[in-house]
């Protein structure tokens, strides 16, 4: 099949002369624009055109898009175009070749074959349509704005479940309420975490899938939402997502507000006392028991390998108790809060913890675990 691109000439009119993509790009754009697409694309697949990178050159700039048909991802370099066209490429192959050459980079369509030359280094690969790479269609936005999202979602996206049966809970639920802060929360049914952030266009909540999280770009990007995708620029680079199609379940039911046990530590004192005592616990369990006790928690953990105990500082006055954790689960909620005090709310051993940090803004639950 061939790879340039054809148009279909007007009526009376002859077709038009075929041209091949010519053009000479820098190695760092080049391998800047593939960083950021070649992530939406997945390593393993039957599909040769999924696996592949979409190039069309046109007007000094170089596009590359990458899909895996539920996001896509595009980004432009600017580039010496000499002749315009697109082409479809292997996008594994391709990149390990742009990492591998030094200097600048040429790239041509050569009788269906993609040319890339780098000072005395000579490739030829084999191309695909362009025709041939799937269109998920842009589509009009309810909402859009201006935000950090990846800071945002950042805080809360330890909590994303891995179970697939429940897939409604594989992403953050992300929302806007008339005049109220958003909220992004994310929930694998052990824990909970939420993170508040600024008032924005009202729009009924969504839930942006665990892939497109991990692939949003740093920093403040225009962001459109609708009932079944969202799209993020930032710059030159586009990404496009379908949404998970579900219903998250009503997670304030599950934010015990009433804990009336309020136990204040240093984040970092805890973190390393909790990484300390685990060293000992199941690797099954990772179980880790709190005893809470007016100006200390006593952390420990016990298995058929041995037992440990360490202890941190705490601001508490109240009657001594004891809970236990995840260990895991505490841990990763600790890690994702600044230096500084951090605030457990414990009801009793058997109901939920609520978690804050010092900052405000975000706040996490932990479901207790049983320890002996």
């Amino acid at each position: 099949m061939a790879t340039t691109i054809r148009h279909p000439p007007h009526a009376g009119q002859p077709a038009a002369e075929e041209t091949n993509m010519k053009l000479l790009i820098g190695r760092a754009e080049l391998t800047r624009v593939l960083t950021n697409v070649s992530r939406v694309v997945e390593a393993r697949n039957t599909i040769p055109i999924l696996s592949s990178l979409r190039l069309s050159a046109a007007d000094g700039k170089l596009t590359v898009t990458g899909t895996d048909l539920d996001i896509v991802a595009t980004d432009t370099a600017a580039a010496d175009v000499t002749e315009g066209g697109s082409l479809c490429v292997d996008a594994k192959l391709f990149g390990d070749i742009v990492k591998k050459v030094g200097g600048d980079i040429s790239i041509s369509l050569e009788a269906e074959k993609l040319i890339v030359k780098s000072g005395r280094s000579r490739f030829s690969l084999a191309t695909l349509p362009a025709t041939d790479f799937p269109d998920l269609g842009g589509g009009t936005f309810t909402a859009e704005f201006e935000l950090d999202l990846a800071s945002l979602f950042a805080p809360v996206s330890f909590a994303i479940s891995n179970e697939e049966t429940r897939h409604y809970l594989n992403g953050v639920f992300f929302s806007s309420a008339d005049g109220q802060p958003s909220v992004a929360v994310a929930t694998d049914g052990h824990r909970l975490a939420r993170n508040f952030g600024p008032v924005l266009p009202t729009f009924a909540g969504i839930i942006v899938p665990r892939k497109t999280v991990s692939l949003l770009p740093k920093g403040v990007a225009r962001v459109s939402v609708s009932e079944n995708k969202i799209r993020v620029i930032s710059g030159d680079f586009v990404m496009t997502s379908k949404l998970i199609d579900g219903t998250f379940p009503d997670y304030q039911r599950v934010i015990p507000m009433q804990n009336a046990n309020a136990v204040t530590v240093n984040r970092d004192d805890m973190l390393q006392a909790a990484e300390r005592v685990v060293t000992v616990s199941s690797e099954k369990t990772r179980a880790v028991k709190l005893s809470v006790a007016p100006g200390s928690i006593s952390l420990s953990a016990r298995s058929e390998i041995g037992d440990a105990e360490d202890e941190v500082a705490a601001e508490y006055s109240g009657e001594p108790l004891s809970i236990g954790f995840n260990s895991a689960y505490l841990r990763d909620m600790l890690a994702v809060l600044p230096s500084g005090k951090v605030t457990l709310q414990i009801a009793d051993a058997g109901s939920p913890a609520r978690v804050l940090g010092e900052a405000g803004g975000w706040d996490g639950v932990l479901m207790p675990y049983r320890v002996h």
